[in-house]
Parts: C-alpha cells; structure tokens; sequence
C-alpha cells in the first residue's frame, strides 16, 4: 500500500474513532448509541453481503423461479413489511434499506433483522405460523431491533467499537463474516427484547393487524408444551408466560386492535414456498 494512502486511512480512523467517543449519535427515541445511523447503514450493508455471500449457511431463495411461485411468496411477505413500515411509527423508516429475503430452511423458527434494517425470515418459522398477524407480529419485533438499534448495541458489547468501526471502513471481511454467521442467534437483552415486543404492538397498531401478533406465536409454543420446537434465539427465554402478558397489556394500553386480520391469504402463501 502507498504509505501516502496508508497515512490517510489511519487519520479517517482515527477521527472516526475520535467522533465515536465525544459525539455519541442520539437516537429519534432520545437513546445513545456510540455509532451514527449512516454507520448502522454501513455495517449493515458489510453483514447482508456476507450472507448473500454463504448460501451454505444462509440458503436464500431465489426472488424467481419454479413458475412465479418464488415472485408471488416475495410480493406476499413484502406487503407485510410495507404495511409496517408505513404505520408511521417506525423511526428510521427512510434511513434504512428495509430489504427482506427468505431463507429456505424449514427446521429453523426464526427471523431476524441486521443493522440498517436487511430482514431475513425463514421458511421453516412462516410455515410454523398460523397467521399473517402472527408473522406480522414476529416481523415487527425483528424490525424493532434494527429500528431501536439493539443490534448494533449488542455487537458492540460482543466485539467492541473498534472491531465494529473496521467492518464499516471495509477493513475486517473476517469479522463481517463472523458477525454475519452469528447474527440469526444473536441474543438480547431481556429489556431489548420487552422493548421489541412492545414496538411491534406499536408498530401493528395503525395497521389493520391483529395488534398482539407476535403473542400468538409465544403462545403456539406454549399450547404445544414439551415437544415444541422452541427455537435457539429463545434459549435465555425458554417460559414465554411474561412476553404473551405483557404483549397483550401493551396492546391494551394503546387500545389497539386484537381481532383477527380477516380474509388473509396466509395458508395460500404457504404453498408458495418449496
């Protein structure tokens, strides 16, 4: 490397870290966070690359193919996410790419969501589902995290800013990677995750959905007992009791919407997929 551009990548580093430490970036909810909302952007862009990257790990299905059916599961799920991100309660509705991707795997009841707002939900917890207001529920919880920005906070703890700040300037792909990897089982906080259930009842409110969505797939755990397929990301969560309650009384106390969405086409959704 020219020693002239080596010098000038460490002064952008430098300042950058510099920037990290004295002007910590305020959040739309009043909250820090030590990276700025173009920096969420950016990890987020370095992760969703390496998972595009991994089709082993992340087998995403194809936006076409298999006769229009693949088209027609993506115009689904991305009509869903719409409806989210336009109840006007989503902060960084415009700042955020807000891309969503399925991952075809069907032993795996999961969804997830990176920094700056790429989504990746699987076939495996869509088929699990009984409802699109439960998939709407699960979705907004996952969006909540990116739109809180506990992933970024969470990363931070796991690697610290420095780490973090090379995947942004492009200078670490081994940790993008690793951070790629680990993303879908990432775990939260237990206020991370109140906090996320509590947006997605907010989040659905203005929707027309059922607003305590994301209760009914806690509670499809719950009815099944021992033999339910209780997935990873809730192994510090293994008793849903609390999170059905309390997402119940949130959408109680905002007098939102608990009727069922009426004339869904989930069940037809569901046969979109391989």
């Amino acid at each position: 490397m020219n020693v002239s551009v080596s010098i000038k990548k460490n002064i952008i580093y430098l300042y950058a870290c510099a920037l990290l430490f004295v002007l910590p970036a305020c959040d739309k909810d009043g909250s820090i966070n030590v990276f700025s909302v173009e920096q969420d952007v950016e990890l987020g862009k370095q992760v969703s690359t390496e998972i595009e990257a991994n089709p082993a790990g992340y087998p995403l299905l194809p936006e076409t193919g298999r006769n229009g059916q693949n088209e027609k599961a993506y115009q689904y799920i991305r009509a869903i996410t719409s409806k989210i991100l336009n109840s006007g309660q989503v902060a960084y509705k415009e700042e955020f790419a807000w891309q969503v991707k399925i991952v075809q795997d069907d032993k795996v009841l999961n969804a997830f969501c990176t920094p700056g707002g790429y989504i990746y939900v699987y076939t495996g917890l869509i088929k699990y589902l009984d409802a699109e207001d439960q998939l709407a529920g699960v979705m907004g919880h996952e969006i909540a995290h990116a739109d809180k920005r506990h992933t970024t906070d969470n990363l931070t703890k796991q690697y610290g800013i420095q780490l973090l700040l090379d995947v942004v300037l492009g200078s670490n792909q081994n940790v993008a990677t690793e951070i790629a990897k680990g993303l879908a089982n990432l775990s939260y906080s237990r206020a991370a995750e109140r906090e996320a259930d509590d947006a997605s009842v907010v989040y659905l409110c203005p929707t027309g959905y059922k607003s305590d969505g994301a209760a009914g797939f806690f509670e499809k755990i719950q009815n099944e007992g021992e033999g339910a397929p209780v997935p990873e990301f809730l192994s510090t969560h293994p008793n849903p009791d609390n999170r059905i309650e309390s997402i119940k009384q949130k959408a109680q106390e905002e007098g939102c919407n608990t009727s069922p969405l009426a004339n869904t086409q989930y069940q037809t959704f569901k046969g979109y997929l391989p």
